[in-house]
């Protein structure tokens, strides 16, 4: 059947679009274009209101420089507002991945808040006659400046989910580490026994480290905020009003809530990628740091017999289809694959930065779609990392004391008491005849048992103490 349908014109032609669509002719050419993910920008509604947003902080601009007539700009603003608030949304239909420079979203915006605009005035979508998506929707704008920033908006709010995401990660751990404060166990370096700690100072290092990406993310935000709004085509601010690039940034900090300011150089912001280059850095150090906590969560966990066997981590599916019993670190492994889909995104923005040739870079919408792929998911991974694995953890404290107990490695507490030599002697000898350190220095007469006693209690073994001077 024949359904209903609207002809619109544009420069290669006429076509139709569905009558009840509120994207227009561009937009569907870039549907037939681009059948590249199967995924529509409407995935990412932060995009999608930044792009309203724009819209609407540049109707207002154009009204109030008097460009715009106030019916015009007044129905162009409650459209947006429609869609601000999260209407109309599955009207976003272009693909992720287009070529283009971003253009193919830009009309896509421009098409569905003219047509319901049009209805908002009393029209029939298409009747372009009496507002346009060109002429009106996008007056005093080019795709150029609209989708950099719109990108730097929605990136900028993203940036603060994945901020507090990390903060709620770091306070499961800084809690797991109060908890763990009293627990001592082996310290390792290259997988081999080392000094000893406590559970709770390796659980407190993750907290650091997290607290540490919460403030280098902060630090990125300030320069996504940068926006070229009024750069237009190529940063020269053709077709739009001198006053207009400060006013429109105005009210789109106004609008959004976000304290954007306008580049002060607008031809470079405009081809320059560098804040996307910088924040996805600093998304890749997040995923690193991320996954090798992850690493040592698994590492830590594995046995339950045979591996490690420090701490249990919460059991959350079965682990085989054909070994029973067997229960696998899932919530780890899946975040360390969304690190290894991180990294592998930062190779991609550095790429498409890098390709931007003389006033412009194509290739924004990958590096659009790599940016919110890594927000989301890393934000998503932290989350259920702190729900679903670390708030459960549990130590085996027994089998962790024994350990200490057991260990060669505690023979360096001993160093400042009998000396280096003696100390590798007695390590020597317990490494050959299995016997206990502490054993073998009692055997020797190296130390009594009141100081050996002394020297290894946990809270002289595992912080700084000062130590009595020896002579010789």
């Amino acid at each position: 059947m024949n359904q209903p349908h609207r002809v619109e014109h544009d420069l290669l032609g006429d076509r139709k679009v569905p009558a009840e669509a509120y994207y227009g002719v561009h937009t569907l050419r870039a549907v037939e274009n681009f059948p590249i993910t199967g995924t529509p920008i409407s995935i990412y509604p932060d995009l999608i209101r930044a792009l309203a947003q724009i819209k609407l902080a540049a109707a207002k601009a154009n009204e109030q420089l008097g460009l715009l007539e106030a019916p015009l700009a007044q129905a162009i603003v409650a459209a947006c507002q429609e869609v601000i608030a999260g209407k109309l949304h599955e009207q976003f239909v272009v693909d992720v991945i287009q070529g283009g420079a971003g253009t193919s979203t830009n009309m896509n915006a421009n098409e569905v808040i003219a047509n319901r605009a049009l209805e908002i005035m009393g029209h029939a979508k298409g009747e372009y006659q009496h507002l346009h998506p060109n002429q009106h929707v996008n007056m005093s704008q080019s795709t150029n400046d609209v989708y950099p920033s719109a990108l730097k908006l929605a990136t900028y709010v993203g940036i603060f989910r994945l901020v507090d995401a990390l903060a709620y990660l770091r306070r499961t751990f800084e809690r797991k580490a109060e908890e763990f404060k009293d627990v001592l166990k082996m310290g390792r370096t290259q997988l081999q026994d080392a000094v000893p700690m406590t559970l709770g100072q390796e659980f407190s290092t993750y907290a650091v480290m997290l607290g540490e990406d919460e403030e280098r993310l902060k630090e990125a935000a300030l320069l996504i905020r940068e926006i070229n709004l009024g750069a237009t085509a190529i940063g020269t601010g053709i077709n739009a009003h001198p006053d207009y690039a400060p006013l429109v940034c105005r009210l789109l900090a106004e609008t959004s809530g976000v304290p954007v300011i306008t580049a002060p150089n607008l031809v470079e912001a405009t081809q320059d990628c560098g804040s996307f280059v910088q924040l996805s850095g600093v998304l890749k150090r997040v995923a690193v740091k991320l996954s090798k906590t992850c690493n040592d969560l698994r590492l830590l966990s594995s046995g339950p017999r045979a591996g490690f066997g420090e701490i249990n981590l919460p059991p959350r599916q079965a682990g085989s289809s054909i070994m029973p019993g067997k229960v696998n670190p899932v919530i780890p492994e899946v975040v360390n694959q969304i690190a290894f889909e991180v990294i592998g995104n930062d190779q991609t923005v550095t790429f498409a930065a890098e390709a931007g040739q003389l006033q412009l870079n194509a290739f924004e919408p990958i590096i659009a779609h790599s940016l919110f792929k890594s927000v989301n998911h890393l934000r998503q991974g932290c989350l259920t990392l702190a729900d679903r694995c670390v708030d459960g953890i549990t130590a085996n404290r027994d089998a962790l004391r024994a350990r200490v107990e057991n260990s060669i490695g505690i023979v360096t507490a001993l160093n400042p008491y009998i000396g280096y030599a003696a100390a590798t002697s007695v390590a020597a000898e317990a490494l050959e005849s299995g016997k206990g350190v502490a054993e073998i220095v009692l055997a020797r007469g190296l130390m009594s048992r009141a100081e050996l006693d002394d020297v290894l209690r946990p809270e002289v073994l595992t912080q700084p103490r000062a130590l009595p001077h020896r002579q010789g």
